[in-house]
């Protein structure tokens, strides 16, 4: 099993920054890919940013050039850089981690609220 802690969400007022934080422990494949996805109140959940083993990256149009995710693969720890900070940023995030098997198994971590206050 795979297990995803998050941690460094809070409160920010529009124009902030956030630094968040997923560290992955349990039976981690060499190849994976790690990502962030939020949810806020009544909508589908969507992917922010994504990052492979080796550091290929993947952004959501609404976050590019805001946001920046990086890993630590001596740590399995991802982290989620967001800077100018939008009201519309405001969700429950999740860190998200896929590695192959049978199929691809994706594990989720229990959330982080992040809420922009305008």
């Amino acid at each position: 099993q795979v297990q995803l802690v998050e941690s460094g969400g809070g409160l920010v007022q529009a124009g902030g920054s956030l630094r968040l934080s997923c560290a992955a422990s349990g039976s981690i494949f060499s190849f994976n890919i790690m990502g962030w996805y939020r949810q806020a109140p009544g909508k589908q959940r969507e992917l922010v940013a994504s990052i492979t083993s080796r550091g290929n990256t993947n952004y959501a149009d609404s976050v590019k050039g805001r946001f920046t995710i990086s890993r630590d693969n001596t740590k399995n720890t991802v982290y989620l850089q967001m800077n100018s900070l939008k009201p519309e940023d405001t969700a429950a995030y999740y860190c998200k981690l896929s590695q192959p098997g049978v199929r691809v198994y994706d594990y989720w971590g229990q959330g982080t609220q992040v809420t922009v206050s305008s």
